[in-house]
């Protein structure tokens, strides 16, 4: 294990003794993996990923070193050296034969993360001009009759967006349900700030179960006093929020067993909907609730 982590620079070199030891370590096999997902959401790719992190651990290399280190093609090495330069997360070192480094991990998150705020800044600034043009394109002229949709929805960012978009479409109501679990994340999250905004515009009721936990978070949330009700303990049930009585959006919390030490965790996923039935079913379930 020691061994292994003193040596990461060669875990991706299929000969080295740190390569096998590492496989037979779901540890630190974990840790990689973990890693490596989060700069694939940054847009680099799988061999990308290999060379950089490679490199970050083993300093300054030839590219034939890298390529042999990891079993890539001496070309195809190169030409990722110079993507991940451009990415500003490598350099090459001017002296024969020539080198290559890599910027700390810190760093490199760093330098990801502001080339993608510059890339929605960019984006921000082209909406006008996109939409003017979109819009000055001609449209097939039809009727716009209500259809009954539904949006499957995964991860709570996405959950919580969509809430967010609920909470701002909502004109006259806007009902939650929410256990103490989803109580607490509405509550960190800065969605409590604008339920707490629209309160005075809208009619807005709360339910949740009879828990301490719960107890806590309202007590936390005195704006709420006069518009929550507590019921007894049901686990069973998702949470969900009903809009203006037209659309509703339920969210669940899956457990899933990870590890040897079977640790749980949580993968969130909702439905949104605008099905009548379905809304109006649980508008019937929220007023027994409250009552």
């Amino acid at each position: 294990m020691a061994l292994a982590m003193e040596n990461v620079m060669k875990v991706y070199n299929k000969g080295s003794d740190q390569y096998k030891l590492v496989k037979m370590d779901q540890s630190v096999t974990k840790q990689l993996t973990t890693i490596e997902d989060t700069l694939s959401r940054f847009g680099l790719l799988k061999n990308e990923i290999r060379v950089y992190l490679y490199l970050a651990r083993a300093g300054e290399k030839k590219a034939g070193e890298i390529a042999e280190a990891i079993q890539l093609h001496r070309t195809e090495t190169y030409r990722i050296l110079r993507d991940l330069e451009k990415k500003g997360i490598v350099f090459s070192i001017f002296e024969k034969p020539l080198k290559f480094t890599a910027v700390d991990l810190d760093k490199a998150i760093d330098l990801l993360v502001d080339a993608q705020k510059i890339k929605i800044k960019l984006l921000e600034q082209e909406k006008p001009s996109l939409v003017e043009l979109w819009q000055s394109m001609p449209m097939a002229k039809a009727e716009v009759a209500k259809k009954e949709l539904f949006q499957m929805l995964e991860g709570e960012q996405q959950v919580l967006m969509k809430a967010n978009e609920l909470l701002e479409r909502s004109e006259e109501s806007f009902q939650i349900y929410a256990s103490s679990d989803y109580l607490s994340e509405l509550y960190y999250n800065d969605f409590s700030d604008k339920l707490k905004a629209q309160s005075s515009k809208i009619s807005l009721n709360v339910v949740t179960d009879d828990s301490p936990k719960s107890a806590y978070f309202l007590g936390q949330m005195k704006w709420l006093a006069s518009q929550h009700g507590v019921v007894a303990a049901e686990d069973n049930l998702p949470c969900f929020m009903i809009s203006d009585n037209k659309e509703v959006l339920i969210a669940f919390h899956e457990r899933t067993l990870e590890g040897e030490d079977a640790k749980k965790k949580y993968r969130t996923a909702a439905i949104w909907t605008n099905y009548a039935a379905l809304v109006n079913t649980l508008q019937i379930l929220f007023l027994k609730l409250q009552q």
